[in-house]
């Protein structure tokens, strides 16, 4: 490859966005912010570490910028969302980079270097969980995973416990747009169509009425990836967490197997041979996906086993998670077109202001738990 210079690459991205895109929402933000961002980045790599180089750039560079930010957090500089908001908009811009052929791959985007990112370790709400007890309830259950023999329902069980704990832990995502909210039927629960591992981020329903993508931390993407191994969905239109109410999924079955064309008969013969949950392995059907009292339900059930629990009220959905001080929202961008087929080719496009603080937008874009 030939040699890049940062600068170079950096003023590169900035033209082809504003060219691309120069009366879109957050144009005018992101030539006042994504270039002061990644203009303060290179300047510290250049500092730091003598590095001017794109090529030369690796995994612990982005790992020490991480740390860098980590510092940044714990001196009262910035708060976790905002650490994490610049750590996305250098990952977006060295996503671009890979895309366009000039770097083999994305430094930034590994779990070397985002588990140095600073955490959110409190929470203001009244059901909010302390770091502790966050830290005691993911322990419990990653052990619980990791200990299960492989190749088993209890292992499938367990890490999609694990996944779900990670996910609501160390992530902006709430639990109406995690789970399925019978009340409201455009909230049928997230699916592993919607998780884009590549761009780490998963899209969903926000409190706008309108799709959102939202940053999975390496730390609720390494779970969540375990979890989907065991799982093997047979289509990505499967729910990431299903439910494990075994009348919902039969009626679920038998209501797709009548859309496709099958006749009752057919049908009970089918579920002579085999559960509802094989058959909808089988005939690739998306089960239902758990819904927010199931959630909470396991959620009750693991605080149990794990000894943790809030003035003996157990942890919700809506607890779990980290910091909404008003700046979860930052790590948010609003969708602006339909979920595509091949995520993996949207990446950041431009930054909007919100208060003090600024907001990445994409551009290319076990148990009966009902």
């Amino acid at each position: 490859m030939t040699e890049v210079a940062i600068t170079d690459a950096v003023d590169a991205y900035l033209q082809r966005k504003a060219v691309g895109d120069p009366d879109g929402p957050g144009a005018g933000a992101y030539a006042s912010n994504a270039e002061s961002i990644l203009r303060r980045w290179a300047d510290w790599l250049e500092r730091e570490h003598d590095l001017t180089a794109l090529f030369a750039l690796e995994v612990e560079h982005m790992r020490a910028y991480a740390e860098e930010l980590q510092q940044r957090t714990d001196r009262g500089e910035y708060t976790a969302s905002t650490a994490g908001t610049y750590y996305a908009v250098v990952r977006a811009f060295l996503s671009w980079c890979v895309r366009g052929g000039i770097l083999p791959d994305n430094p930034a985007a590994t779990d070397r270097a985002e588990t140095a990112l600073p955490t959110a370790e409190t929470r203001s709400e009244s059901d909010s969980w302390t770091a502790r007890q966050r830290r005691e309830l993911e322990r419990t259950v990653r052990e619980r995973a990791l200990e299960a023999a492989p190749s088993t329902s209890d292992r499938r069980a367990r890490l999609r416990e694990y996944a779900m704990v990670a996910v609501l832990a160390h992530s902006n995502v709430r639990g109406s747009e995690l789970f399925r909210v019978p009340e409201d039927d455009r909230r049928t629960g997230a699916t592993w169509d919607d998780v884009d591992f590549y761009t780490g981020t998963i899209r969903v329903l926000g409190k706008s009425q309108r799709l959102e993508d939202v940053p999975l931390p390496a730390r609720a993407r390494t779970p969540l990836r375990r979890y989907r191994v065991v799982l093997d969905p047979p289509s990505n239109d499967w729910p990431l967490f299903p439910t494990g109410h075994a009348p919902s999924i039969a009626a679920r079955v038998r209501s797709v197997l009548r859309d496709r064309g099958y006749d009752e008969n057919e049908i009970e013969a089918l579920f002579e041979g085999a559960t509802a949950t094989e058959l909808a392995r089988e005939h690739a059907i998306a089960l239902p996906a758990i819904t927010t009292e199931g959630a909470r339900s396991v959620l009750k059930r693991l605080c149990e086993d794990a000894g943790v629990d809030i003035d003996g009220n157990y942890l919700t959905p809506r607890g779990v998670g980290p910091e909404h001080d008003g700046d979860g929202d930052a790590y948010r961008r609003e969708a602006t077109a339909s979920k595509p087929t091949l995520r993996a080719s949207v990446l950041d496009q431009s930054i909007v202001v919100s208060g003090e603080q600024p907001s990445v937008v994409d551009d290319d874009g076990q148990s009966r738990d009902e």
